[in-house]
């Protein structure tokens, strides 16, 4: 057995452990998520995501990322956390492999949800909002950074944040081949290859206007506070 799948089952294991202790949330109505901007995916339930970038491109993707995000913060993040980061109450989404028995463990209990003892813990979201947003909510889940991850780079991204704010940026292609360069180092809890973390998002928009400094500034400032 290979060390993923051995790191898949441990991990499958203690999201159903933790599963026992949900917050009930069955009273509370799904919301819909916007999902037109997505290619279709036909309507059998698939088993792997569909929207990772070597599958889409990096612009479906990144639109994928986008409206997961606003699925995820509607629909899951009373129980599971902002950012997907897990209080304890309920499991961490983010150690769900990148790999398509992670997608089966997720899509089937998105599909189905979580009953106990006649109890609802988790509402079965699947004839609800589709499958489209199913797989958009699972792709921002898996670029979530792991815990720790910016740590290293923390000093230098609130440096880079406030010559960004400040307005007078000498180099703003230099900035962002720095950022590029930390992006790349931050790994994601799922083992996903890119981690869409703040220094990600504040490189992509990062552009030789300042107007793009200011909003790469902003994109700094929330994350770094975020992750204080």
């Amino acid at each position: 057995m290979s060390t993923n799948r051995i790191r898949a089952g441990l991990a499958a294991l203690a999201l159903l452990g933790t599963a026992t202790i949900v917050v009930a949330h069955g009273d509370v109505a799904p919301q819909p998520v916007n999902t037109d901007a997505l290619p279709e995916v036909g309507e059998e339930w698939l088993t792997e995501n569909p929207y990772r970038e070597e599958k889409v491109g990096r612009d479906t993707w990144l639109k994928a990322v986008e409206i997961g995000a606003s699925g995820f913060n509607q629909n899951c993040a009373r129980c599971h956390g902002l950012g997907a980061v897990s209080g304890g109450l309920a499991p961490d989404l983010r150690l769900l492999e990148a790999e398509e028995y992670g997608d089966e463990w997720f899509v089937e209990r998105f599909r189905l949800g979580y009953t106990q003892d006649g109890t609802t813990k988790m509402p079965a979201f699947g004839d609800i909002l589709g499958q489209k947003a199913a797989w958009a909510i699972r792709t921002y889940i898996e670029t979530r950074p792991e815990d720790g991850a910016l740590d290293a780079h923390a000093d230098r991204l609130h440096e880079v944040r406030n010559e960004l704010a400040s307005s007078k940026v000498s180099d703003p292609k230099a900035l962002k081949a720095e950022l590029e360069k930390i992006a790349a180092e931050v790994k994601t809890a799922s083992g996903a290859p890119v981690a869409d973390s703040v220094a990600y998002e504040a490189a992509r928009v990062l552009a030789d206007t300042p107007e793009s400094w200011k909003k790469a500034s902003d994109i700094l400032t929330v994350g770094l506070s975020a992750s204080e």
